[in-house]
């Protein structure tokens, strides 16, 4: 089971037969763009919301693994980047997630050994990745995007031991992760990045970590994206409950007040916002509204 279909399989338990399904839908066909890709939050076509557009048609279909088709031109739209020489980090990890969403063969082989070769540019010194080339040490989340692209190429990482490497000096001093060597405080989102990472690459998973995650949860549901952070959010709540899903940590006695967080985050369109002050639904947070909903499902 790769990272993509982890999510996707958990995802995909979220709404099974439940009406508001046909909402999502709904909310999904209004971010369709005609020539193959998904809205941004100005109304733009981006790879990175198609990556979330296409996820979660996936999980309205049960988590099918027969490729979407929100229209014809997907895959000609994903083969005008070529081998994603104009892209940055995050963009290139997500053509390669949206060849394998949309395309049971991927791209042909020498695109895919061009997009292979190209997210080794960003290869940090230590072992892992950053989204700034030559940089010293990687992140968490550059590191998860990268393990994740290479499965969806159906490629091994290279050189996995440096990159559980590099994940071992971002612990941070309270026993989070961080996304900078030697931080004082974890976040979120970087914790349970790691974790997620980790467990993909059969290493064992510090219960101090998870339980550092398990603490961001707020009181009245949700999770924080750090200590500090003064309100929970969608994003970090959906990716701590993955983690701790993923490395075998008992939801129950947050189930209850996380689901409510979450679907009180629903919006009229169908789609989900981010947390309680944003007003505006997307394509990335529809999909963490799902894969959040499938973990807390009973």
């Amino acid at each position: 089971m790769s990272l993509r279909q982890d999510m996707l399989r958990a995802a995909a338990r979220a709404l099974g037969r439940r009406p508001e399904a046909a909402r999502v839908a709904a909310f999904l066909r209004a971010a369709a763009l005609p020539d193959g890709s998904f809205r941004d939050r100005a109304g733009q076509g981006d790879l990175y919301y198609t990556v979330f557009g296409l996820q979660t048609l996936i999980a309205l279909r049960g988590g099918s693994p027969d490729p979407p088709r929100n229209n014809a031109s997907t895959e000609p739209y994903l083969r005008s980047f070529g081998a994603a020489a104009s892209l940055d980090f995050v963009h290139t990890a997500c053509l390669a997630r949206c060849w394998t969403l949309v395309a049971k063969r991927g791209p042909d082989a020498e695109t895919r050994r061009a997009i292979l070769a190209r997210l080794e540019t960003w290869r940090s010194a230590d072992g892992g990745y950053n989204p700034a080339p030559g940089a010293a040490a990687g992140t968490a989340y550059a590191s998860f995007l990268a393990l994740g692209a290479c499965e969806d190429l159906e490629a091994r990482v290279p050189d996995d031991t440096g990159l559980a490497r590099s994940l071992a000096g971002l612990r941070s001093a309270d026993g989070g992760y961080a996304n900078t060597p030697a931080a004082a405080r974890g976040s979120t989102a970087a914790t349970a990045a790691a974790i997620v990472t980790l467990k993909e690459l059969g290493q064992d998973v510090d219960r101090r970590a998870t339980g550092w995650l398990l603490a961001q949860h707020a009181p009245g549901g949700g999770f924080r994206a750090m200590p500090a952070a003064p309100i929970p959010d969608l994003l970090s709540t959906a990716t701590a409950l993955h983690a701790l899903a993923q490395a075998g940590v008992s939801l129950d006695d947050i189930r209850r007040p996380c689901r409510e967080f979450v679907e009180g985050l629903w919006a009229d369109d169908g789609g989900f916002r981010g947390h309680w002050a944003d007003d505006t639904t997307d394509c990335e947070y529809t999909f963490y509204g799902l894969l959040a909903l499938g973990h807390l499902a009973e």
